[in-house]
């Protein structure tokens, strides 16, 4: 149903507006009909109907007729009037952050000033641009009328199909050039990473250290070590050398057990000071060396890695072409939330 709400109608202060607004609605709905009627008038047949009707009313709207367009200027004056009174209160008002950025905003108002046929027709614009205001002020609530969803509705269907179909091209047009021999890898390769490895150097070291200094934590590492201490002594027991130092009599297992724990401290300090002495220089000159050595004469993985991306627009595409307005009408509930007249 459609809400007029008086008290936001006062908060908003748009009462003068509001009532300039319906003003120039009559004139602007007495000005269309006008136009309408003498557009009829200037048929023969419409005169010749009235002449059998009522002569005395062709005879006196003729002189009308023909100065019609001095008429029409009149109605013209005054919109144009409406039009730069609006737009002086805007620049008072700092409503947009230029002051000529008002009549590109409200160029239907300023076009319908154009007496032409074909530019009257912009006049009718008017009563969105006032039903818009009303709204935006909250006087009243369209969004609850039969029209209002109708017409979003049908909006978000049109949007979705042209959205739908550009990207489904755009995808389309990249899945034609890689299939060309477009040279991905190595433009991903020199492109983008190459010109980010001193940032992605910093980080890698950053987190390194990090984790080096977590290992070396007695509490946040002790799991780490742990798991070291666990490899080596699986490695050091499997080790038939160390093995046979369990044969010693006496001192056989507790050598083997200091030697557990040595090597276990050793290759945890080792494993911290790895983590914890690296530089982003070396870093960088490592992912650089890697990145140079990358060949694009790998033409096997070169294929694969575009397969791959070829595979991920083809799902892209998919997903995207999919029409999810449809689901509007899967079920009866969501039926009855449909528009009114689409089911």
């Amino acid at each position: 149903m459609f809400k007029f709400s008086y008290s936001q109608l006062k908060k908003s202060h748009e009462g003068p507006w509001l009532a300039l607004d319906l003003i120039m609605l009559g004139l602007l709905i007495i000005n269309l009909v006008w136009i309408i009627l003498d557009a009829l008038f200037a048929s023969q047949f419409i005169q010749d109907a009235l002449l059998s009707l009522y002569a005395p009313f062709v005879e006196a709207y003729l002189p009308i007729h023909r100065n019609f367009a001095i008429i029409d200027l009149v109605f013209v004056a005054i919109f144009l009037s409406e039009f730069c009174l609006r737009w002086g209160v805007a620049v008072v008002r700092k409503e947009y952050m230029r002051w000529y950025f008002f009549p590109f905003i409200h160029w239907y108002d300023l076009i319908g000033c154009i007496p032409l046929g074909g530019m009257r027709i912009f006049r009718f614009l008017r009563v969105f641009s006032i039903l818009y205001r009303l709204q935006k002020y909250q006087i009243i609530d369209l969004r609850q009328t039969a029209a209002y969803r109708f017409i979003a509705f049908y909006y978000d269907v049109l949007v979705e199909e042209l959205s739908d179909r550009i990207v489904v091209k755009v995808l389309s047009d990249a899945q034609k050039d890689i299939a060309a021999g477009s040279p991905l890898l190595e433009d991903i390769s020199r492109n983008v990473l190459a010109s980010r490895l001193p940032v992605l150097s910093q980080w890698l070291a950053a987190v390194m250290v990090h984790i080096g200094e977590s290992v070396q934590d007695v509490k946040h590492g002790q799991a780490i070590r742990d798991h070291v201490q666990r490899s080596v002594g699986k490695a050091v027991r499997g080790n038939s050398q160390v093995s046979s130092l369990g044969i010693v009599p006496f001192l056989g297992s507790s050598i083997e057990r200091t030697l557990e724990n040595a090597v276990t401290d050793i290759v945890t300090q080792s494993l911290v000071n790895l983590l914890k002495d690296v530089t982003a220089t070396q870093i960088g000159d490592f992912l650089d060396h890697g990145l140079s050595s990358f060949s694009s004469d790998d033409t096997k993985l070169d294929h694969e890695m575009v397969l791959i991306v070829n595979e991920c627009l083809e799902l892209v595409k998919q997903h995207v072409g999919q029409q999810r307005w449809k689901s509007a009408f899967d079920t009866p509930a969501q039926n009855k939330a449909a528009p009114s007249g689409l089911s």
